[in-house]
C-alpha cells in the first residue's frame, strides 16, 4: 500500500467512527425524549436501519434543538447528582463539627476534655 492509500483508509475510518458517534447520540436522544411516543421512536429506528445517513441528517435538522436541550438538561442533572453525592460523602466541615461539639459541651452532655478531643479530631 502507498502512503495515500493509508491516508484514504484513515479518512474512511474517521468518517465511520464519526457516523457511529452521531448514531449513538441519536439513539440516546430518542430514548431520553419522554414526549415522543414509542411508535415514533420505533419509526425513527427503522428508518435509521434502512436509510442511515439520510435519516441521521433529517433527525439532526428536525430535532437538533430539542436534542441539544435534552443533552444540556442531562448534563445539568448529572452535575447536580455528582455534587449531591460529594456533599453527602464529604460530611460536615470542621467548623460544623466544632459547633456541634460546643453545643454538646454547653448542654452538659460532654465535658471539657471530650470537647478538646473532638475539636482536635475536627482540626486534624
Amino acid at each position: 500500500m502507498t502512503f495515500w492509500n493509508w491516508v484514504e483508509l484513515l479518512i474512511w475510518w474517521f468518517l465511520f467512527f464519526a457516523y457511529l458517534v452521531i448514531l449513538f447520540q441519536i439513539l440516546s436522544d430518542l430514548f431520553r425524549d419522554h414526549q415522543l411516543s414509542g411508535w415514533w421512536k420505533a419509526v425513527w429506528i427503522i428508518f435509521l436501519i434502512i436509510f442511515p445517513f439520510l435519516t441521521a441528517l433529517v433527525y439532526v435538522i428536525a430535532r437538533g434543538r430539542g436534542m441539544a436541550e435534552r443533552g444540556q438538561a442531562a448534563a445539568i442533572q448529572a452535575k447536580h447528582d455528582t455534587d449531591s453525592y460529594i456533599r453527602g460523602v464529604a460530611g460536615k466541615s470542621p467548623a460544623d463539627q466544632i459547633a456541634d461539639a460546643k453545643a454538646l459541651l454547653d448542654s452538659g452532655v460532654i465535658d471539657a476534655n471530650e470537647f478538646a478531643q473532638l475539636k482536635a479530631k475536627a482540626l486534624a
